[in-house]
């Protein structure tokens, strides 16, 4: 008897046996599979997700087109399966993206159970790929709508997709002040010798064969909401029907005598990420700032550079996203390594000869050798271009959204780090986050709300950073936590932390715990409200509940 595809599952779950392109292969018994399990198999020398659910089986890719996660080790909620290492989300029986940061879906395939065996049928190129690009509308010239999206990030990037995914055949303009197309900027700080076109998140010939426009070394510089028009700093102009505002945001200034010294550096693009690897190569660096850019990079460089000094004002690292304890972890990990930490300190002067950076003098007096300076020391929204406009801000710069991301104005929407919205782990109040995979969400959202297609922002934010190899994963939100609840051991570096604020979790992070931040994400996601007293509780009974809450028996055995 057939147990899948059912009605509206993919095309490419329908390929019959029949055609020479597809290849059928018994995997396993139908008694070896448990109810909820994600089982790993092969066809035809490729890896295949089964998945059982109830009487129900499902054949899909069994890698996440992110960055290749085993989904096997992911957690199951219902039809609903999250990567275990990003928190992207798919539906089982469509293989549909529920949840960023991936962009493509996976394949489906095509499962029968004959005499107590399991078959799946699949087509060997879909085999090859285990990534599936949902169908996209095309531009039809006498639909003059234009939708302009300022900024080449992923929410811009992600709204261009869902427009034409939901049948938009108008103009789609993505302008971007980059000279390349949209490209995974979270690379940028881990791999700093990383060239643009590897990172690419779709090559340029995606963008013409789908009919979107995209503008390169282009800023907005003023919108006028009342003519619908933007203006650019080349002069330029260009009308729109809807807009999106997604210019992410810049660096804060290092701001003290020697700032403009060359070799003074921010890591914002992939060419500053290069040339930051070229100028500290044996040399002595200076990193200002132990946030998530300040400790990447210092990871990444920690073997190249001759030495590496990181100056921050707090007592830790990460102190205010990730706390004390996790921020002590991280410090530990990279002393290892040699780098010297200089904490509850500011850079009051950078010193130089002939125009070049060499040295910082901290507040203290201490003096520190700087071939090169890296300044991470926090961002602001990019949203200068919109004083004078009647799009309102916050008082920090971010454009205030909705859960449709829509701003005050008519036909103005706002999307990834240059947006506050509402928080539902926060009761509601309006903040930016500045994650990934928020930017996408965002985009997606805002692309539906454009369509008349409203469909409430309903995400958990999910981000991780990479020291030495290691992943510290994250979800959920943490801002104003009081007290914190730690399982494992911060002394061996693995753990779970858990967030608590009013008595209750809103975020957590763990480094070689996974699935942990997952099974919690996917807790949170579905509404459960977690205590205090429950993330004290016992290993066992923590994962017992988080596993009843997320996923299905297969997990309890370690799948």
């Amino acid at each position: 008897m057939d147990r899948a595809p059912q009605p509206g599952s993919s095309p490419q779950a329908a390929a019959g046996d029949t055609d020479p392109g597809t290849v059928t292969q018994e995997v396993c018994r139908e008694c070896d599979v448990c109810d909820g399990e994600l089982r790993e198999v092969e066809v035809a020398g490729f890896p295949v997700l089964l998945v059982r659910s109830g009487t129900q089986f499902w054949a899909l890719g069994s890698r996440c087109p992110h960055y290749g996660a085993p989904l096997c080790k992911g957690v199951l909620k219902g039809n609903r399966l999250r990567c275990p290492w990003h928190g992207a989300c798919f539906d089982i029986k469509t293989g549909d993206i529920e949840e960023y940061p991936t962009l493509d879906c996976l394949p489906c395939f095509q499962v029968k159970v004959e005499d107590g065996k399991v078959f799946i049928t699949a087509r060997r190129k879909d085999l090859e790929s285990s990534r599936r690009l949902k169908d996209m509308s095309k531009r039809c010239g006498i639909n003059q709508t234009t939708v302009l999206l300022l900024g080449g990030g992923p929410a811009s990037l992600v709204c261009a997709e869902t427009l034409r995914q939901e049948g938009f055949t108008g103009r789609v303009i993505l302008v971007t002040k980059e000279r390349h197309v949209p490209y995974d900027r979270t690379r940028l700080s881990k791999d700093m010798g990383v060239r643009a076109e590897s990172i690419y998140l779709r090559a340029p010939e995606f963008f013409t064969a789908h009919d979107i426009e995209v503008w390169t070394e282009k800023e907005a510089v003023s919108i006028d909401t009342k003519g619908q028009k933007a203006q650019f700093k080349d002069g330029s102009s260009q009308r729109y029907d809807q807009l999106l505002i997604a210019t992410g945001s810049r660096p804060k200034p290092l701001k003290c005598p020697g700032a403009d010294l060359r070799n003074v550096r921010f890591l914002q693009t992939v060419e500053d990420a290069n040339q930051i690897l070229e100028l500290a190569a044996g040399k002595r660096l200076v990193i200002v700032g132990a946030s998530f850019i300040g400790m990447e990079v210092a990871s990444f460089l920690s073997d190249k550079a001759s030495t590496i000094s990181v100056v921050e004002k707090e007592a830790v690292p990460f102190q205010k996203a990730l706390g004390p304890q996790v921020g002590g972890v991280a410090m530990k990990m990279l002393q290892g390594r040699g780098v010297n930490f200089y904490m509850k300190s500011q850079v009051s002067e950078l010193r130089g000869e002939d125009g070049k950076v060499t040295e910082a003098i901290l507040d203290g007096g201490k003096k520190l050798p700087a071939d090169v300076v890296v300044v991470g020391i926090g961002v602001s929204p990019a949203s200068d271009f919109l004083k004078g406009s009647p799009v309102a801000l916050d008082s920090h710069g971010a454009v205030l959204v909705d859960l449709l991301m829509k701003t005050n104005v008519s036909r103005v929407f706002a999307a990834g780090d240059v947006a506050a919205f509402p928080v539902a782990l926060l009761g509601g109040e309006r903040t930016g986050i500045n994650h990934w995979q928020v930017a996408q969400a965002h985009g997606h959202v805002a692309a539906l709300s454009m369509l008349k297609k409203q469909s409430p922002l309903h995400t958990v934010p999910f981000f991780w950073t990479v020291l030495l190899g290691s992943s510290i994963r994250y979800a959920g939100c943490g801002k104003g936590f009081t007290e914190t609840v730690v399982k494992g051991s911060l002394e061996e570096q693995k753990f779970v932390i858990f967030y608590i604020k009013d008595g209750y979790v809103t975020a957590v992070a763990s480094l070689k715990c996974d699935p942990m931040v997952v099974m919690v994400a996917e807790a949170l996601y579905a509404g459960k409200v977690i205590s205090k007293e429950e993330a004290e509780g016992s290993w066992t009974a923590w994962l017992e509940m988080a596993q009843a809450e997320s996923t299905g028996p297969a997990a309890k055995r370690g799948s």
